[in-house]
């Protein structure tokens, strides 16, 4: 008869320390998160958040908590739940922040640097710009006086000073005449932005007609010039004196001349008032 086998039966003592042993890795696994990283033991619990962070997401504006409930069971801790995802989130690229009493994500503030941008705010040139341009382009170098002759009408400084500004127009020099007058001409920008390679690109008559910008009632003799844009000063052009830069803007506004310009006409003779 074959002798009956023993097994060793684990003392209550021993079962409880096993037992322990398996709680304390499960501790240990979970005492090894990310501090920003929650533990979502249950699936249903880890959905609800799973909501809450895809409506977030994809709001165009901050949203309120009751607004997040309502795609929640009724009676959700939703104000837990959103402590709990701002948790997760907390540290992170992105932080889950309450704005104006509603929640919504945000770029953190140590990293916004990296999403500016310059914006530049885009305004219509008035009809006396555009008109003041076309001249400048296709009369250049011209004054402001001969401008003027040419529109039929005054030109005001705050017309020139607008075109300054965007970068289409420049001051080449001073016109060899009584006065001295400052003569405007484009500048690179100007073709860049119109898309010309040069400036006798520019459209000439039949274009213009062709376009429908002419009247068509034009008198005969009428010609578009053929225009230059020469950056070395014409012989009738007077380079800008250092220190003029901001003094030549106020004579053409005021029209009046300054001591030095007069000193130097003839004696008798009146300044340029254009």
């Amino acid at each position: 008869m074959e002798p009956p086998r023993l097994s060793l039966v684990p003392s209550s003592q021993e079962s409880h320390d096993h037992a322990g042993d398996e709680a304390g890795e499960e501790t240990a696994r979970v005492g090894s998160l990310p501090r920003n990283v929650a533990a979502l033991p249950f699936a249903d619990h880890r959905e609800k958040l799973r909501i809450l962070e895809a409506l977030l997401f994809a709001a165009a504006e901050p949203l309120d908590e009751a607004k997040l409930a309502g795609h929640l069971a009724e009676g959700e801790n939703i104000a837990a739940l959103i402590e709990e995802l701002r948790a997760f989130y907390a540290g992170r690229g992105v932080n889950l922040v309450k704005v104006a009493g509603k929640w919504a994500f945000r770029t953190a503030e140590d990293l916004s640097y990296l999403l500016e941008r310059y914006a530049t705010q885009e305004r219509r040139l008035s009809k006396a710009a555009l008109e003041t341009l076309s001249i400048i382009a296709y009369h250049q170098p011209v004054t402001r006086a001969e401008i003027e002759e040419i529109r039929g009408v005054t030109t005001s400084a705050g017309t020139l000073d607008i075109l300054l500004e965007t970068g289409w127009v420049r001051l080449r020099g001073r016109r060899r005449a009584p006065g001295r007058p400052v003569t405007y001409g484009t500048t690179d920008a100007f073709l860049s932005h119109f898309g010309l390679e040069g400036i006798k690109d520019l459209p000439g008559l039949a274009e213009l007609r062709a376009s429908g910008l002419l009247d068509g009632n034009l008198p005969p003799d009428f010609t578009v010039p053929d225009p230059t844009d020469v950056a070395a000063l014409m012989p009738d052009e007077l380079p800008l004196e250092a220190g003029e830069d901001e003094d030549e803007e106020e004579d053409d506004e005021t029209g009046e001349d300054t001591d030095e310009e007069a000193d130097d006409l003839p004696d008798g003779e009146e300044p340029d008032k254009s």
